[in-house]
């Protein structure tokens, strides 16, 4: 495209790649600022683009539950990041789980490859004074910028505590002990590992981790962590039996030793499709380093665990986007830059993707006097987004997608599985019908740069 002004995106996360490439294959020149791997930042491991920090699992795939509705919109605005996770799923039961490593490295070559986009290794210590900008600098914004965003938005900017789960060699699992099968046989049904408990050995595990040192440990009281990201050791504190109703609930589940349903169940899941590597689902954690592999060696098949990865914490910024943000996501006293990802106020990897993807659309939109790329709200990702830029929104904390934020069905379903097709039907034929009375084209599906396996 001819005469478009350069935009600049900040950040190389799943936000900043998916909303860089959405502006290049349009014919905008993009320049991509990433600080990684000069600067890496507290949870970062590797210098590629869209590199995941937390969990490799994308969630359920369900289409007619929230997640899985999220990733059909994806699909049909045509957003690389979801097609790269297709591209390197790997077994996961009913959740679309990646190969994390050939899930970045596709991203980061396609990205970089592309004619149009600029991949600039450096941190940005300030904004442009010229041209559009979408920051999606993610919930690890560096010190520079975050001085920058607090001049720029003043005492409405927000940060909480987040936290990543350890990873396991996938050798050093005893599978005498644990066992492959998902809950209620769901997905190939033997995606997970699952390390069975007894009564005795769960509330020994529970002492031993509500006694293990943690790291700054006045730092990360519940009231500052994000509920939906808590560490197992906090949803410990809660009652003896609160991590048995949460990550480590066994319904649904069988140990083929004895035949009956565990005490409690401790799921691991593949972080890659060749099995090598397997994660700890649900145990986010704020131990040391010593005592987490002290702690979560008493895990029944994890005694002799060889920890790849210790699970970390690290500080999330976000601004208080109800005040601050328009639902085009540009900041409603400075309609020149726009925000995108997690530090934007929305939680979860295909959350960013879809605010990076929306911050695009609205960023041609602009330069092509086309009115605004706004999504119906009885969308997933229209809703999400309607949540997250309402002045009416009150006490907001970062929220993922959930059916909750839809608008209620008229007439109401009440059985639940019924409830969620009708609004999963609803959403479809409103995003069907609202992309073709847009002026905004959305791309065919995307298409990395190589093969099938994620492989270049």
């Amino acid at each position: 495209m001819h005469n478009t002004p350069l935009v600049t995106v900040i950040g190389g996360g799943l936000a900043g790649s998916e909303a860089a490439w959405q502006l290049a294959e349009r014919g905008v020149q993009v320049r991509l600022f990433e600080m990684r791997p000069g600067t890496a930042g507290p949870a970062h491991h590797t210098g590629n683009l869209a590199e995941l920090v937390c969990s490799n699992s994308f969630k359920g795939d369900d289409p007619d539950t929230p997640p899985g509705m999220l990733k059909r919109e994806l699909s049909q605005l045509g957003s690389l990041i979801m097609s790269v996770a297709r591209r390197t799923a790997v077994p996961a039961g009913a959740a679309l789980a990646v190969d994390r490593e050939a899930f970045s490295g596709l991203v980061t070559r396609t990205i970089q490859s592309h004619p149009l986009i600029d991949v600039i290794r450096e941190q940005a210590a300030e904004l442009p004074q010229s041209g559009p900008v979408i920051i999606a600098t993610g919930p690890l914004t560096g010190p520079a910028l975050e001085d920058e965003l607090s001049r720029l938005v003043g005492d409405d900017r927000l940060s909480f505590y987040d936290a990543a789960a350890p990873i396991v060699d996938a050798y050093s699992i005893d599978r005498t002990v644990v066992f492959a099968a998902s809950r209620y046989e769901k997905g190939e049904g033997a995606d997970y590992l699952n390390c069975p408990m007894d009564r005795e050995q769960y509330e020994t595990f529970i002492e031993q981790l509500l006694s293990a040192q943690r790291v700054n440990a006045k730092e990360f009281e519940s009231s500052d962590l994000f509920q939906a990201c808590q560490p197992i050791e906090e949803i410990a504190r809660r009652g003896a039996d609160a991590a048995r109703f949460g990550s480590m609930k066994p319904v649904g589940l069988t140990d083929p030793r004895t035949g009956q349903r565990p005490w409690a169940v401790v799921q691991l899941r593949p972080e890659n499709r060749d099995g090598t590597a397997y994660n700890l689902v649900g145990f986010q954690t704020n131990l040391t380093f010593g005592e987490q592999a002290r702690v979560f060696r008493l895990i029944p098949g994890l005694h002799d665990a060889e920890f790849l990865r210790f699970g970390v914490m690290h500080r999330n910024t976000y601004i208080d986007a109800p005040r601050l943000l328009t639902p085009g996501l540009c900041l409603r006293d400075n309609t020149r830059i726009r925000f995108a990802g997690q530090v934007s106020g929305t939680e979860g990897y295909l959350e960013a993707v879809g605010s990076g993807l929306l911050a695009a659309l609205n960023v041609y939109a602009e330069i092509t006097s086309a009115p605004p790329f706004v999504l119906p709200k009885d969308t997933a990702l229209g809703a999400l987004i309607g949540y997250a830029t309402d002045p009416e929104t009150r006490h907001y904390q970062p929220m993922h997608v959930n059916i909750g934020l839809l608008p209620a069905l008229e007439p109401p379903v009440r059985q639940k599985r019924a409830r969620y097709a009708a609004h999963a039907e609803r959403a479809r034929q409103s995003l069907s019908g609202y992309l073709l009375s847009s002026s905004v084209r959305v791309l065919d599906q995307a298409r990395p740069i190589d093969g099938e396996d994620g492989q270049g």
